[in-house]
């Protein structure tokens, strides 16, 4: 999309207000993507999301509201909206009202340099996905100003908590981000999915054993930072009623809590652009268009089944304890980003062109650790079928 508006300016296609012309294309089309894809996301993801804990706890979930009960977030929204705003008498009213702002806005800036294609792109930025990971750090702000702001004992905790979590993972998601820039030199989201294939064996998450397990602490490090189960501790109902949201009402505490699925696509996108291949997929046309298309499913496939593993894991495990979420970013996560950002150094260092043998192996590998979990879950499936048909009150 970039490159595409820079070629109409350099045609000359414009005229003399080529400048202020190409501003307000790109601006319209922020807009269509913030508020025609972005912020439905948020919504339809809170619907599903509920609809997955639902079958695997074994529940109905939403199923009243439209079909299937997909209309339940839009019912949702339209009830917050006309919700009360309530502001405490004791709070600071200015940072009170800003927080859930900010905690958007952390949400909303990465879909700027989102790269859904080869052409579509906002904003192709040579420091991408440092700019992705700047931004998202304004989560802790907006969330320690709400916890602050509240004057409020749940509140403030909950808030302390964001902050000590966030910034703590922050250390190991960015650690983690170093090995896939060493290997292909660039901080470009473009640059970084075109140093890959559309094979498996050719993305970076089986390059080596150090991106493997880089990876997967990008991966648990952004769960952490995104408030998400088991970490979800800012907001830990069972302890501090709704944490840093304690005291907020209406749009605002819906705010809250739109970024929060929200950002299950942003995780997902830079898991897959980093280890995924991204968009990477086989040339089977020469139409730019139609490969536009496909790269666009592909992207939104892989990102997809990342916000869904998301959501299993949060109907599946319980919430840590603060000690243990602490401990294991300083103790295990630190350290060995540390080791995986030297060891990838080191490898590059012998392998500056890759190890295509390895690639196979360690997606041979991948392949035989999920067929055994795939038979694990289709066990606990079939057993939980049997108990449910000889004892049916369970």
């Amino acid at each position: 999309m970039q490159t595409l508006i820079e070629n109409l300016v350099n045609a000359g296609t414009f005229g003399k207000n080529a400048s202020v012309v190409a501003a307000i294309v790109i601006f319209v089309l922020s807009a269509v993507v913030f508020l025609g894809v972005a912020f439905p996301f948020a919504g339809i993801v809170s619907w599903v999301e509920r609809r997955v804990w639902a079958r695997i706890q074994s529940r109905v979930g939403p199923n009243r509201v439209g079909p299937n009960g997909f209309l339940q977030w839009l019912a949702d929204g339209v009830k917050h909206v006309c919700k009360e705003d309530i502001i405490p008498d004791d709070s600071d009213p200015t940072l009170f009202k800003t927080a859930p702002y900010l905690v958007v806005l952390a949400f909303v800036l990465p879909w700027a340099v989102m790269p859904f294609s080869s052409s579509l792109i906002l904003a192709d930025l040579n420091v991408g996905i440092l700019y992705m990971t700047s931004v998202t750090a304004l989560t802790v702000v907006g969330v320690l100003m709400a916890g602050w702001a509240s004057n409020d004992k749940w509140s403030l905790i909950g808030g302390i908590r964001s902050a000590a979590q966030i910034v703590s993972y922050e250390i190991p998601a960015g650690l983690s981000i170093f090995p896939v820039v060493l290997m292909t030199g660039t901080l470009s989201m473009q640059g970084i999915i075109r140093a890959q294939g559309w094979a498996p064996q050719h993305w970076f998450l089986f390059a080596n054993p150090f991106t493997f397990i880089a990876a997967n602490i990008l991966y648990i490090s952004a769960l952490a930072e995104g408030n998400r189960t088991p970490f979800d501790l800012p907001e830990a109902e069972s302890e501090l009623v709704a944490g840093f949201a304690t005291e907020y009402s209406g749009m605002r505490y819906l705010f809250f809590f739109m970024a929060e699925w929200g950002n299950l696509f942003i995780i997902g996108a830079i898991i897959t652009t980093l280890f995924l291949g991204g968009w990477q997929c086989p040339h089977i046309t020469k139409n730019v268009v139609l490969m536009n298309v496909l790269q666009l499913i592909v992207f939104n496939v892989k990102v997809l089944a990342l916000v869904f593993l998301s959501m299993w894991i949060r109907a599946t495990l319980p919430r840590v304890r603060i000690d243990q979420l602490m401990l294991l970013c300083w103790k295990y996560f630190v350290p060995i980003s540390f080791v995986d950002m030297i060891g990838t150094a080191v490898w590059v260092a012998i392998w500056p062109d890759g190890n295509a043998f390895m690639g196979y192996i360690m997606l041979a590998g991948a392949i035989v650790v999920a067929v055994l979990f795939i038979q694990r879950v289709i066990f606990y499936l079939r057993r939980s079928r049997m108990e449910m048909y000889f004892n049916p009150t369970i």
